[in-house]
């Protein structure tokens, strides 16, 4: 692999839009500074008038699109080389800055909701330039009634500290302290049963393999149940407390509140997805078929059904067909996603030290960048699609919105990258020219709605549960949560799936329940992402305007407003139904294809 002075700079990310040299971001580290010691000078002071008001808002609108550039370029340019010391120190420097500024301006939030919201109305009225800020002002007075006194908020925020412990400690116990056992290959050789092997030893042809690994790494999980499950029911214990002070009816309630998400659009993904069962429990019927396996378990459900020899792209090649893809889209968006590869906000190849995985970040007033680790797989296409659609949205929006709206929550982020996928994913069945490409692609869409729609609905079921079961005052124990966790997997995955006593242990190694509420988003995301598409492509100009408009939007408006403006509204089951009809549609595609 070589090294970050051996790649041909035409291959990584300018980050002379940012800065030229360290010395110019280390001089806008100590504007940020100033600007934030002058906004604490104001405490008490920020609402006494509406010039008051205004002139401080803007200062930290100054501010932080600053930050925003100085903390892009401190990420990007580590992340280009992580084991470069310099790179390294400025890191180091800006995160001591922000936990600084953080601190110093804590008090904020607080100060403005000391205000009442006729009292912002009178200063937009005296002062009409505030009424820049009123979509930021109207979300934080949606909290004023949850929002406590200084000494109780004081507590509040201790007790927040406290509570991240409890992720902590399952990162420790599982990355650090957790010792996974060791098995062998197919080729006899060395293979650790842990997370860093999950997809490689799970996607094996080799069965007795796989199952071998799977009962390793959940019987590991196992020998620590007790642990495991206390960390997580005091983290659940915790985010129930919260949102009892903070007079909210359920931890779900408090989630959802901030982005002003119904609590409709939760219940009505899981109802939906429970009466929509019977396509997936006809795919695992047709994996275990194709597998020819006579009973299916979860290790079973990785391994790839279509194989074939793997064609590899060139970068040149992949950036002509994820450009081709979005054709649909318009000649504008074509344009302005072309610039990602002609102005080298893309890194493309991986190389010694840099960062691993693949992301987007926006910049406001300069344009997205992209981190990626191209190696030319089916897989590097659907990722650059994917990582190009947050661009683009950054991009859109940023081009759009102030600075105070332009940000956008992750209720809708996935909705602009999988709507990308979607539309790379047609484009590619279009143009294939064998059976077994088509069935390539088939059976990999199918895989994405199964692990995206149906996966993290089953998540966001379980986690519910979860949270109920504190709420009722009744035991969080390892039994209890087993027994529920197995009864999920006999409704979800139905009679034709074995359920291994191991795999009722797999709640404990996901971490994403220890951010509560948060991995729902990803099946209302595919949802929206599969409806626009499709609309996208059958309906024409009118859906791309909507489309359009959506990304333009930002965080503009409640995240359920901008979809429904794009023509989705996932407080009903229409989205959610027509993701599964998307499944079953695939499915019936790739029984044909596996025929022929």
């Amino acid at each position: 692999m070589k090294l970050r002075n051996e790649v041909d700079p035409k291959d990584t990310w300018d980050l002379s839009a940012l800065y030229n040299n360290s010395k110019e971001f280390l001089a806008d580290l100590e504007v940020i500074r100033g600007m934030a010691d002058e906004l604490a000078a104001q405490k008490g002071h920020w609402t006494k008038s509406a010039d008051a008001l205004y002139r401080l808002l803007s200062l930290n609108d100054r501010m932080g699109i600053l930050a925003e550039r100085v903390c892009s370029y401190a990420r990007l340019n580590f992340d280009s080389d992580m084991g470069d010391p310099e790179r390294k120190d400025l890191y180091e420097r800006l995160d001591y800055l922000l936990n600084s500024i953080g601190e110093k301006l804590a008090f904020v939030e607080p100060e403005l909701l000391q205000m009442e919201p006729e009292t912002f109305r009178e200063f937009i009225h005296e002062k009409p330039e505030l009424d820049h800020y009123n979509w930021m002002m109207t979300k934080l007075f949606r909290q004023k009634a949850h929002v406590l006194s200084a000494d109780q908020e004081e507590l509040m925020t201790r007790m927040g500290s406290v509570a991240g412990s409890f992720d902590k400690i399952f990162d420790d116990l599982t990355v650090n302290d957790i010792v996974f056992p060791t098995i062998q290959d197919e080729e006899g050789k060395d293979l650790v049963a842990n997370e860093a092997n999950y997809r490689k030893a799970l996607e094996s042809k080799n069965r007795e393999l796989r199952e071998r690994y799977y009962k390793a790494l959940l019987g590991t999980y196992e020998n620590y149940i007790n642990t495991i499950t206390s960390t997580l029911a005091g983290n659940t214990k915790y985010h129930v407390l919260a949102a009892k002070s903070r007079k909210y009816p359920s931890s779900l309630h408090r989630a959802l509140a901030p982005n002003n998400i119904p609590i409709e659009v939760y219940d009505n993904l899981i109802t939906t997805l429970r009466q929509q069962l019977a396509p997936l429990q006809d795919y695992l019927k047709l994996r275990k078929d194709v597998l020819g396996c006579e009973d299916l378990h979860f290790y079973d459900l990785f391994v790839p059904l279509v194989q074939r020899k793997a064609r590899s792209y060139t970068f040149a090649e992949a950036k002509d067909i994820v450009l081709a893809a979005v054709a649909p889209l318009g000649e504008e968006y074509q344009t302005n996603m072309r610039r990602a590869f002609d102005e080298r906000w893309i890194d493309l190849y991986p190389n010694k030290g840099k960062a691993t995985g693949a992301y987007a970040t926006g910049v406001y007033g300069i344009h997205p960048y992209s981190l990626l680790n191209f190696t030319g797989t089916l897989d590097d296409l659907f990722t650059i699609i994917h990582e190009l659609g947050h661009a683009m949205h950054s991009f859109y929006s940023d081009n759009n919105q102030p600075f105070v709206d332009a940000a956008y929550c992750i209720f809708t982020a996935e909705v602009a990258s999988t709507v990308n996928e979607n539309l790379l994913f047609h484009y590619m069945l279009d143009h294939s020219e064998t059976s077994e490409e088509r069935a390539e692609l088939l059976s990999s869409h199918l895989d994405g709605i199964r692990s995206t729609l149906y996966r993290q609905s089953f998540f966001a079921d379980f986690e519910r549960t979860m949270h109920q079961l504190v709420e009722k005052d009744e035991p969080m124990i390892p039994q209890v949560l087993c027994a529920q966790y197995r009864a999920l997997y006999a409704l979800y995955y139905g009679p034709g799936f074995t359920i291994d006593d191991c795999l009722t242990f797999e709640w404990s190694r996901i971490p994403h329940f220890y951010r509560p509420f948060y991995v729902y988003q990803y099946a209302t995301g595919i949802s929206a992402a599969i409806s626009l598409a499709k609309g996208i492509l059958q309906d024409g100009s009118l859906s791309v305007k909507a489309y359009l408009n959506f990304l333009k939007s930002g965080g503009s408006k409640d995240p359920i407003d901008l979809l429904r403006g794009a023509g989705v509204d996932m407080s009903t089951p229409a989205p959610i139904i027509r993701a599964v009809q998307d499944f079953q549609e695939t499915l019936d595609a790739l029984k044909l294809e596996l025929k022929a």
